[in-house]
């Protein structure tokens, strides 16, 4: 075998070689304090809004028969888990979430949330570690838990559901159910999302749209009609603001008995 010559002196050190291995951020102190407020922050805005729930009738009937994979928009993060809370768990106690997250510095605070909200952190998105991320769920889906995502995150374009979100219903043969509500007094951040932060004594007006069903076996065509007709849906339970900046009225739906 040749020998190899030696670099030169002058030449640049060589970069370490990668594993391919994407190991999720851990929260550290600091993460784990802040995770602690924002759990604290999240209950006590909670205990002062007053909820307005509009589901379908097909998306309520397929939570009460069993599992679910629910989809929110990523600026609407900040209550979905105490929606979760309300209006499933209540109704069902032994049911347990598990929910994707990004496995980037941000994700690995938000698990850390999500941990406290006795939810199960899944560590991946679209871009980090998503084939793993997929198993996991998978494998999650499998022990009885209901799934949890945000199909524009986590780096959007926002609004856009990605393939990912279809994929996973596929595999786990769950019916997806969009979710998503509107605040009457709220902050926008200059986020990509346009986080909402609901502000206390506001009325959240909670919608659970019509659930989609995927088949098993998906070709590319097939993928990308369930993938446009599941953003439709979770659009449509979501207020779009006009072009001249005034918000429009949502898609009624029929009240449940919740």
């Amino acid at each position: 075998m040749p020998a190899v010559p030696p670099a030169p002196e002058n030449a640049p050190p060589r970069p370490p070689r990668r594993s391919g291995v994407v190991v999720p951020h851990r929260a550290g102190p600091g993460a784990r304090l802040a995770a602690r407020f924002i759990w604290l922050a999240v209950h006590a805005v909670d205990a002062t809004l007053r909820y307005d729930l509009v589901t379908d009738q097909a998306a309520w009937t397929a939570m009460q028969r069993g599992r679910a994979i629910f989809a929110v928009w990523h600026n609407r993060l900040a209550l979905s888990l105490r929606l979760y809370a309300r209006f499933i768990q209540k109704h069902d106690p032994p049911r347990r979430l598990a929910a994707m997250v990004s496995a980037s510095r941000d994700g690995g605070l938000l698990a850390q949330v999500l941990t406290l909200f006795g939810v199960q952190p899944v560590r991946g998105s679209s871009s980090r570690r998503g084939a793993q991320a997929l198993r996991e769920m998978i494998s999650w889906a499998a022990q009885g838990y209901d799934l949890a995502i945000t199909p524009d995150g986590p780096r959007g374009p926002r609004y856009h559901v990605q393939s990912g979100a279809v994929d996973l219903a596929a595999l786990c043969g769950l019916p997806l159910i969009p979710v998503s509500y509107d605040l009457g007094w709220c902050r926008r951040l200059r986020s990509w999302d346009g986080f909402l932060v609901p502000l206390p004594f506001s009325v959240c007006r909670v919608r659970f749209g019509e659930p989609l069903v995927v088949p098993r076996a998906l070709e590319d065509a097939a993928r990308e009609h369930y993938r446009a007709e599941f953003e439709r849906r979770l659009r449509a339970i979501s207020d779009w603001p006009t072009p001249a900046g005034k918000p429009s009225p949502s898609n009624p739906a029929p009240r449940s008995g919740v």
